[in-house]
């Protein structure tokens, strides 16, 4: 009595514990949710940001600059030596100057820097446009991630619900055997064998709602929503499976769809003009300046309006023996970016490859699970038969009821996997949505 005490207690448990209002949501919904909450979506995005900063950086660094200065200085009283071509001699100078005040203007306007701008500018373009396949890289892995999780919380729920309803079998079991028992009809070891499965299922239960626990708060972390909030996903999401076509259109989808394949070619571009960028240290650098100079030195001097405007050029001869290593790393680093590119297409071949036979194998234990099903269903049947006529024993049956359950559950996990192995299939070719 006191195993049909605890499995009351716990199916009752049970009932408060997922009384409660529960949200349905599809898979489409999930998706969308994951996608809109998604904080590593919000980081990428962020890249994608700091990327078109430093393209508006460059672009800010052609604009003329414009400096300002003043100072105001108070001297001691010097020595002045003033010498002219009508006197060779020296002498003290009357002249008595104990300050000086001057403000300075100046503009400069950046005519030639030897194609650094152009070709800064152009690697810029290119990283921000790989930063943005990196996002959509990182969006179709949200949505994979999504979609798995909302797998595992149909999965948990469902096993919960598959073992609940055998726990209430095994309690009317334990039931029924114990008013045999006392009237002698069986033995007191078949009812204890009745009591330790209902006491195993129990265990399992409550391994399975746990499971469920953490399935739903995880799905609750991805979609943004309170912690506390009971989900239900639509078993409708599982039923439909589509074709796995062939492997080889698969790859080839894949490296016209794969946001990483396109990035790292984006990439090769960029490492092609800091190429440039190194190069340009070897050419001159031409601007257009002008500025405005006032000066006061009372007693002495006073300059009120001296203005200035030309072209500078400068030159650092040391960009000869030094730009050398600059453009063999801007090389070095473009080669790694093509040897990358050799691994990546390795890595996509057999991502694709393993993507795809995993799914194909999905499908193929559905069909064995859905035939298990029919199976473990009838032998309960015939076997539940040949014990209420004493043709097998109370351990055959328990073994049979067993077997029906597991069927059941292995049945409904083996659609949800076929589903999440097809999206990864799509997530590995790029075309995951």
């Amino acid at each position: 009595m006191a195993f049909v005490a605890v499995g009351l207690i716990l199916i009752a448990s049970a009932s408060h514990s997922f009384g409660q209002t529960i949200r349905n949501i599809t898979l489409e919904e999930a998706v969308e949710l994951s996608l809109k909450n998604s904080k590593q979506l919000k980081l990428s995005q962020s890249n994608v940001d700091l990327a078109g900063l430093n393209i508006r950086q460059i672009k800010d660094n052609q604009l003329p600059s414009f400096s300002v200065s003043a100072s105001y200085l108070r001297l001691n009283t010097p020595n002045i030596n003033l010498k002219s071509s009508s006197d060779t001699s020296s002498g003290a100078s009357s002249l008595h100057v104990n300050s000086v005040a001057y403000g300075m203007a100046s503009a400069s306007v950046p005519l030639f820097s030897g194609f650094r701008y152009k070709y800064s500018l152009e690697s810029a373009k290119y990283l921000q446009e790989a930063s943005r396949l990196d996002a959509e890289t990182d969006r179709q892995a949200v949505i994979q991630n999504a979609i798995m999780a909302y797998s595992n919380l149909y999965k948990a729920k469902r096993s919960v619900d598959l073992v609940a309803e055998n726990l209430v079998r095994e309690h009317e079991r334990v039931t029924e055997f114990t008013n045999r028992e006392k009237n002698g009809i069986i033995a007191r070891n078949d009812l204890l064998k009745a009591t330790l499965q209902e006491s195993n299922v129990q265990l399992t239960l409550m391994d399975a709602e746990n499971d469920l626990k953490i399935t739903t708060i995880n799905m609750n972390l991805i979609l943004g929503l309170p912690e506390d909030t009971q989900l239900a996903a639509d078993s409708a999401s599982f039923e439909v499976l589509k074709d796995a076509g062939n492997a080889m259109d698969w790859e080839q989808t894949a490296l016209t769809h794969r946001k990483d394949m396109a990035a790292i070619a984006i990439r090769q571009k960029a490492a092609g003009s800091d190429i440039h960028v190194a190069k340009a240290d070897l050419y001159p650098s031409v601007a257009l300046t002008g500025g405005y100079v006032a000066l006061s030195i009372p007693g002495f001097v006073t300059v009120p309006n001296a203005f200035n405007a030309g072209i500078g050029v400068s030159y650092n001869l040391a960009s000869l023996w030094k730009t050398g290593s600059k453009i063999e790393e801007a090389k070095t680093r473009l080669y790694q970016l093509k040897t990358n590119e050799e691994i990546l297409l390795d890595r996509v071949h057999l991502d694709i490859n393993t993507a795809y036979y995993n799914y194909v194998l999905s499908k193929k234990k559905i069909e064995v699970y859905e035939k298990a099903v029919e199976q473990a269903t009838e032998n309960y049947r015939i076997t539940k038969n040949k014990y209420d006529n004493s043709l097998v024993t109370t351990t055959e049956l328990l073994d049979a009821d067993v077997a029906q359950v597991q069927s059941k559950i292995n049945f409904a996990s083996a659609k949800a996997d076929a589903i999440v192995a097809y999206k990864k299939l799509e997530q590995t070719a790029g075309v995951i949505n």
